[in-house]
């Protein structure tokens, strides 16, 4: 096995050329990341061995970190005010129209594609539909997020992306714990309990609770400190954001909503703010996208198309279909302008972090152990596809919009 610094050192290397030949042909660079990391896939090349991802789980947390802390940092109060219920009600219809529209369609599709033979409708069938349908509803901003960086995309349709996209992974919890009881009922036959969906809620809050005392702290810190100095800000910034990922972590509540909140809390009442999310514009934004995206192409699972790579598609289909209706829907209820009716929806498409952790989580759970790798499976491939092709229609939607 070749040295772990030299690997890490062949993966930044790989993503920054593979970053610039995108960029040659009118490609996001996010999509170059990515697809350096899959021609060092091990399961496309032997470069680097299946054993070294055990390794890159500490690059990621901290690279996740400031991603999760930028997409904070775009939920200004001023602007969402402006947005106002345009953002409350695309968030809504998008993501409980994904999760009823997948539920639906799946369920239509297992009842005559047969994938589980002899098993009952409502002991297998409904609880796979409703689970996948829960996994549906997040999305992933940072690839969109990436693209908004490295294009200065700025405007009415990127805004609303940004807080939508924000708002809709802590639906997307909601959805799935309420998921994973409904479905937990169906499979054991028994009723629904209350604590099964209290305690993703209170989990939610604690979150958000820890995001909120670490973006004061570093309020506080920033204030006494006087150092303008980039390099001194930077460190600052560093060690509170690990902080609020490490207690999360230890804590065992989500890492990503803590970091999230900590971006909000900041650019909303730190008097330095825009000299903050101007040091991770300058000094780290292009290094972390770097790293992130090639590792997240080295990790992709080209196992999981497999056999079910119809039901991979239906997936999509279907997510898409009602984020599509959602987004359309909850604007017109806003009456938002036009291009918020036909553009927001492609910056919605990634999908990865939070799901795939999701799906972890279920395929951990004995009551589920009848499908939950073919689930499993099913999101990771969404997942390939949604990572290649999302910022490329992000992109594209965000030019045609008027905000690149």
């Amino acid at each position: 096995m070749l040295d772990t610094t030299l690997l890490f050192g062949l993966i930044l290397f790989s993503g920054f050329i593979g970053g610039e030949l995108a960029k040659l042909v009118g490609l996001p660079k996010v999509t170059g990341f990515i697809l350096a990391g899959v021609v060092l896939n091990p399961g496309f090349l032997s470069i680097v061995p299946v054993e070294f991802n055990d390794n890159t789980s500490v690059l990621t947390n901290v690279a996740l970190s400031f991603i999760t802390f930028s997409v904070g940092g775009t939920l200004l109060y001023p602007k969402i005010k402006k947005l106002g219920r345009g953002i409350i009600y695309i968030t809504l219809l998008e993501a409980e129209l994904a999760f009823l529209i997948t539920t639906g369609g799946l369920l239509v599709f297992f009842y005559f594609m047969n994938p589980f033979p002899e098993v009952s409708l409502y002991g297998l069938f409904l609880p796979a539909a409703i689970l996948l349908g829960s996994l549906a509803s997040p999305t992933d901003p940072t690839a969109t997020l990436a693209v908004k960086t490295e294009y200065k995309a700025k405007g009415l349709v990127m805004s609303t992306i940004m807080g939508v996209a924000a708002f809709d992974d802590v639906l997307g919890i909601i959805n799935y714990s309420l998921a994973t009881a409904i479905a937990v009922g169906f499979i054991k036959h028994e009723p629904l309990a209350l604590s099964t969906v209290i305690e993703p809620l209170i989990s939610i809050l604690v979150s958000i609770g820890i995001g909120v005392c670490f973006g004061l702290l570093l309020n506080f810190v920033t204030g006494l400190v006087k150092n303008e100095e980039d390099s001194v800000l930077l460190v600052i910034l560093s060690g509170i954001l690990l902080l609020a990922f490490g207690t999360a972590s230890m804590l065992k509540v989500d890492q990503l909503l803590a970091t999230m909140a900590v971006g909000v809390v900041v650019v909303n009442f730190n008097s330095r703010q825009e000299a903050i999310f101007r040091v991770l514009e300058r000094y780290t934004d292009e290094i972390i996208f770097t790293l992130f995206f090639t590792i997240s192409g080295l990790k992709l699972n080209f196992d999981s198309f497999g056999s079910g790579y119809w039901l991979i598609l239906a997936f999509i289909i279907f997510r898409f279909t009602g984020k599509a209706l959602g987004v359309y829907l909850g604007a017109i209820l806003a009456k938002s302008p036009k291009k918020v009716r036909r553009y927001v929806t492609g910056g919605l498409l990634p999908q990865g972090g939070i799901v795939v952790g999701l799906a972890l989580i279920m395929n951990q759970n004995p009551a589920f152990s009848q499908f939950s790798d073919f689930i499993l499976n099913i999101v990771l491939g969404a997942t390939v596809i949604h990572e290649l092709f999302g910022p490329i229609v992000a992109k594209t939607t965000l030019k045609k919009a008027g905000d690149i």
